[in-house]
C-alpha cells in the first residue's frame, strides 16, 4: 500500500466511522496529520462526528489536538463549541493549547459559553482556560453567555461557573456596556442577582449543582427524583441529569413536562435531540419555539444550528430575520458574511462587512475579512 493510499484511506475510514479500517491503515503507515481539501485532519474529522473512539486510536498514534484546519479552528476548540464534553476531556489530557483561539479570537471557553454547554465550560475553566479573554468582536465569555443567552436554568449555570471562577463582570465590550449593563437590560433579577454576586442560593439546589459538577450524577438523580416533580428548577435538572448521563429520550420527557410551563425548556429538547443527531427534529423544536418566541434567541441558536451542518443559504434568510429586527449588531452582520463566503457569494459578503465596519470602523476584523472576500473575487 502506497503511502498516499494509505492517507486517502485513513481520512475516508474516519469519515465513515470505521474503527478497526483507521487502525489498519495507521499501522499501515498512514499519516496522521493528512488533511482533506478543507484542511481538516483526521483527528478534526473524529471529532466532528463526536466518534470518541476513533478520538482516542487517533491520539494514541500521536494525532495534533491543536492541528488547524483551513478556517483555525482546531479539534480541541472544534469540540468545545459542540459541546462534546467527553471528547474535550480527552484533548485536554492530550494537550490542548488552552490559550488557542479560532478565527473570532475566541479560546473554547467563548463558544461553549455562547452556546450553553456547561460541563464543557466547566472543564475549560478547571483546565485554566483563560477566563477573561476576549475575542474579535470585544466579547468575554461572560458577555457571550449574557448577551447571546436566554438568562435561563443553563446559562444561569453557565454564568454561575464563570463567575464563580472570577469572571470580570465589569469587562466591558466595543458599545460600553458590561455583562451587568446587559441583564439589566434583559430585566432577569436572578441573573443580575448572579452577576453581582448577591444571590441567595437554595441549599437544595446549590447542592444539586456541586454533586453536578462534581460528575455525581447518580447522587444528584437520587435526591431530584424524591421531589415534587411540578417544579421546574426540578424539571429542569432531572432533565439535565438525564442529558449527562446519555438517557436522551428520558431527558427530553422531562424537559417536555417543563416545556408544558416555560417555553425556555425548548432550547433543552433541541439540545438534546441534537445530541442524539436529530438535527431535523432539533431545527423543528426551534421553529416551534420561534412561533411563541419574538426575541433574537431562537432565531439566532437556529441560524448556529444550520451553519454547522453547512446549510448557509437558510443561515442566511435567518440572519436577514434577525437583521430586520436588530440592525446594529454587527455581530449578525459577520455570520452573514461568512456564510456567504462558504457560498462563494463574496460581493455580497464584501457588502455585509461593509455594514459592520459602518456600525463599529474601529474593530479591524471586519476589514481584515472584507479584504479577504475582495482578494477572493480577484482570484
Amino acid at each position: 500500500m502506497t503511502v498516499v493510499k494509505a492517507d486517502q484511506q485513513l481520512l475516508e475510514a474516519v469519515s465513515l466511522g470505521r474503527l478497526e479500517d483507521v487502525e489498519r491503515v495507521l499501522k499501515a503507515g498512514a499519516e496522521i496529520s493528512v488533511t482533506d481539501a478543507l484542511g481538516r485532519s483526521p483527528l478534526m474529522l473524529a471529532v466532528q462526528q463526536n466518534n470518541l473512539d476513533i478520538v482516542k486510536v487517533l491520539l494514541a498514534f500521536g494525532a495534533d489536538v491543536n492541528q488547524k484546519d483551513h478556517t483555525s479552528l482546531s479539534p480541541f476548540i472544534c469540540a468545545a463549541a459542540n459541546g462534546f464534553d467527553e471528547i474535550v476531556h480527552e484533548l485536554l489530557h492530550a494537550g490542548a493549547d488552552l490559550a488557542s483561539v479560532n478565527r473570532f479570537g475566541g479560546t473554547a471557553l467563548l463558544p461553549s459559553s455562547e452556546k450553553g454547554y456547561l460541563k464543557t465550560v466547566q472543564l475549560c475553566l478547571e483546565a485554566g482556560v483563560p477566563v477573561n479573554h476576549v475575542n474579535r468582536l470585544s466579547w468575554s465569555a461572560l458577555l457571550e453567555a449574557t448577551i447571546l443567552g436566554n438568562g435561563g436554568f443553563l446559562y444561569r449555570d453557565v454564568i454561575r461557573e464563570l463567575i464563580w471562577h472570577q469572571a470580570d463582570s465589569e469587562q466591558t465590550d466595543d458599545t460600553g456596556k458590561n455583562a451587568l449593563d446587559y441583564a439589566k437590560e434583559s430585566a432577569n433579577e436572578s441573573l443580575i442577582a448572579i452577576i453581582e454576586k448577591k444571590e441567595v442560593e437554595q441549599s437544595f439546589f446549590k447542592k444539586i449543582r456541586s454533586l453536578l459538577r462534581e460528575d455525581k450524577l447518580k447522587q444528584a438523580l437520587e435526591l431530584l427524583e424524591e421531589q415534587e416533580q411540578t417544579s421546574l428548577d426540578v424539571l429542569y435538572y432531572l432533565g439535565y441529569t438525564y442529558q449527562r448521563l446519555k438517557d436522551y429520550s428520558t431527558a427530553i420527557t422531562f424537559y417536555e413536562k417543563g416545556w408544558q410551563l416555560d417555553p425556555e425548556f425548548a432550547f433543552y429538547i433541541a439540545n438534546a435531540y441534537r445530541m442524539l443527531g436529530e438535527n431535523e427534529r432539533a431545527l423543528q423544536i426551534y421553529d416551534q419555539a420561534i412561533e411563541t418566541d419574538e426575541s433574537f434567541f431562537y432565531r439566532y441558536h437556529k441560524s448556529n444550528l444550520l451553519r454547522e451542518l453547512g446549510q448557509h443559504e437558510a443561515a442566511i434568510e435567518w440572519m436577514d430575520d434577525l437583521l430586520n429586527d436588530y440592525p446594529e449588531r454587527v455581530d449578525f452582520y459577520f455570520h452573514k458574511a461568512n456564510s456567504l463566503r462558504s457560498l462563494n457569494r463574496h460581493q455580497e459578503a464584501i457588502k455585509a462587512m461593509d455594514k459592520a465596519i459602518q456600525l463599529n470602523p474601529g474593530n479591524p476584523l471586519f476589514s481584515e475579512h472584507k479584504a479577504q472576500s475582495l482578494q477572493l473575487v480577484k482570484n
